[in-house]
């Protein structure tokens, strides 16, 4: 059978689009993020506990006092853990999704229900669309419409719309036959029959297919955080990368508050505007008695939106006495950026954390407003290349990162090696005492479950080791190299050492495992790694002329291996989510370093 490049001709499919539809996307993408952000705003201007109140009353209309008090309970909880603003930006990409999905899936379903060919043209692409692992779509979302919230709602909205079509087609079909006769006989215009028969009966079941695009939209948060769009994606993203079970089980719980809260809500609303589900709603009512009546009670809807309106009264007004918040103040003399926001990017690797979160405290000291976001390394590059994200302190030269310097070009600026030389290796513990070099291995594979714990699939120490290191030493047949993520190695490393089994990882120099365990670096006798490389500072193409302060402090900037070990070992003290604060201790226990890194005349 010939090898059907399928990928390649969507590659090529992509460049074209890009090259003659640019201006299509970009506005696509103006209208999406002004959405996004007119939502994203309305929900996040009040304070936390006044817009949980806001939702608390929304509840209560919709299903009683008891579900307001345990919707307030639940997002007072997510408050408490400090992810009240990215379950807010969550919330907005599901419901602007929701929306989008809605406006354009009802239709499709009335059509498909009305139109036996377009029901069987509709069927395999609604297929395809609901089949296809939502990873595929971040790719072009990236490709078309860079990092940040618009390639998520993109993925969203193509995976959740197959229920709503189709509940939609269920819904108009399972309308008895002799109702829409009988409204035909009266002679009831077509148009008609669908609003004033087919919908209304079709309601439960239309209103089913919301529930499951709502549903099914924030099931896709995670896979939206990989791409840059923040919210609890974002934070159950980084937890999972970094092996932190605190932070995966309180923003996992935010995610189950938020899901619990959309699925009640949704159903009840369906119960509201369905003719049936108000009379079995009112027929429940008669029949509760003493504390059940109290815990059912819901307010009109004129009440409820007295309340509401007090609520974002209130809300308005302390915005407006609240001042324009707690801004450090910085010396005028060292005030250099004026405010100015300058993007940092950063994937999960130990080094790329230390200097990117030290400068982050270096700049805000000068006077800029860096805004950090974790990326993996192919949409941290793309990001880059399209002037997304402004700079990164982590790229591995000339061999792990080349192939994204090569695919970029001219897109991206190299601002210079800041700590070099570096060694790729595989390591194993010290009481491997039979293995000391790569060809040890051969013949040992029974030993490690015929294994190499690798890192992502994406940094190119994975591809050197498959292509190069194991067919040199004759361990490709014998060893699978397993991808991961750099956490989930040093977790399987970690777990490996505590029961003294065997374990052979990807792992590099410098790096804090070497000083925290007793590791062994296999030999490499054959030179199949090659030299050691440098960790260079990379740029959007025009960084230098946007930032040409920072541009020239980058350039000279320079760590020993003794200084950025201390500094890994500071963040690792400090623990997961403080990095900012742990750095900026480190800062502190170096006098004059920040004069040093970003110096200013006077």
């Amino acid at each position: 059978m010939p090898r059907i490049h399928l990928g390649s001709w969507a590659e090529t499919a992509v460049d074209w689009l890009q090259s003659h539809l640019g201006g299509l996307f970009g506005a696509v993408n103006t209208v999406l993020s002004g959405l996004y952000d007119g939502v994203n705003a309305v929900l996040g201007a009040p304070d936390a506990l006044l817009m949980a109140g806001i939702l608390a009353v929304v509840a209560w209309w919709l299903r009683g006092l008891a579900a307001a008090v345990l919707a307030f309970a639940g997002l007072a909880l997510i408050d408490s853990f400090g992810l009240w603003d990215e379950a807010m930006s969550t919330l907005s990409l599901v419901l602007v999704a929701s929306l989008i999905t809605l406006v354009t899936a009802v239709p499709l379903g009335v059509w498909a229900a009305r139109n036996a060919a377009v029901s069987r043209t509709l069927r395999p692409v609604l297929d395809v669309m609901q089949t296809m692992p939502a990873f595929v779509y971040l790719i072009p979302g990236v490709m078309f419409f860079s990092i940040g919230p618009i390639p998520g709602l993109i993925a969203t909205i193509v995976f959740s719309m197959p229920p709503g079509v189709r509940m939609t087609e269920l819904g108009i079909r399972q309308v008895d036959e002799e109702l829409v006769e009988a409204a035909r006989a009266f002679g009831t215009q077509p148009r008609h029959i669908l609003t004033r028969v087919q919908l209304p009966l079709a309601l439960p079941t239309i209103m089913a297919g919301v529930n499951q695009v709502i549903m099914l939209a924030l099931s896709m948060v995670v896979i939206a955080g990989m791409a840059g769009a923040g919210g609890l994606g974002e934070s159950v993203y980084a937890a999972v990368t970094q092996v932190d079970i605190g932070g995966g089980v309180e923003s996992g719980l935010a995610v189950v508050v938020l899901a619990m809260y959309l699925d009640r809500m949704t159903g009840a609303l369906s119960r509201r505007v369905s003719p049936l589900g108000r009379r079995a709603s009112a027929k429940a009512a008669r029949s509760a008695s003493g504390a059940a009546t109290v815990l059912r009670y819901r307010p009109g809807t004129a009440m409820a939106t007295v309340g509401v309106v007090v609520l974002a009264l209130v809300a308005g007004g302390m915005r407006l006495t609240g001042g324009g918040g707690d801004r450090e103040s910085v010396a005028a003399g060292q005030n250099v950026g004026q405010g100015r926001t300058v993007k940092l990017g950063y994937f999960p690797w130990d080094e790329a954390v230390a200097s990117t979160y030290l400068w982050q405290n270096v700049l805000e000291r000068r006077g800029y407003r860096p805004d950090v976001k974790q990326l993996d390394p192919g949409p941290l590059y793309t990001a880059l290349a399209q002037g997304q994200m402004d700079v990164q302190f982590d790229s591995w030269l000339p061999t792990t990162h080349q192939q994204y310097m090569d695919r970029y070009r001219d897109k991206l600026t190299d601002l210079g090696a800041w700590y070099g030389p570096t060694s790729l290796e595989l390591t194993v513990p010290s009481y491997m005492k039979d293995v000391n070099s790569l060809a040890d291995l051969k013949g040992k594979a029974g030993q490690f479950g015929g294994r190499i714990v690798g890192i992502e699939a994406s940094a190119g120490m994975m591809g050197k080791l498959n292509d190069t290191v194991l067919k040199e030493y004759g361990l490709d047949g014998e060893y699978k190299v397993v991808s991961s993520s750099t956490s989930t190695m040093l977790a399987e490393l970690d777990r490996a050492l505590k029961k003294k089994e065997p374990v052979v990882t990807t792992l590099w120099s410098p790096h804090w495992a070497y000083g925290t365990y007793d590791l062994k670096k296999l030999e490499d006798p054959k030179g199949a790694w090659g030299k050691g490389e440098e960790i260079h500072a990379v740029g959007k193409k025009d960084f230098a002329r946007d930032f040409p302060q920072i541009a020239s402090w980058v350039k000279d900037f320079r760590m020993s291996e003794k200084d950025l070990s201390s500094l890994e070992a500071e963040i690792q003290k400090g623990g997961k989510g403080k990095e900012k604060q742990s750095a900026g201790r480190w800062l502190d226990a170096h006098p004059g370093l920040v004069d040093k890194l970003a110096p200013v005349s006077g």
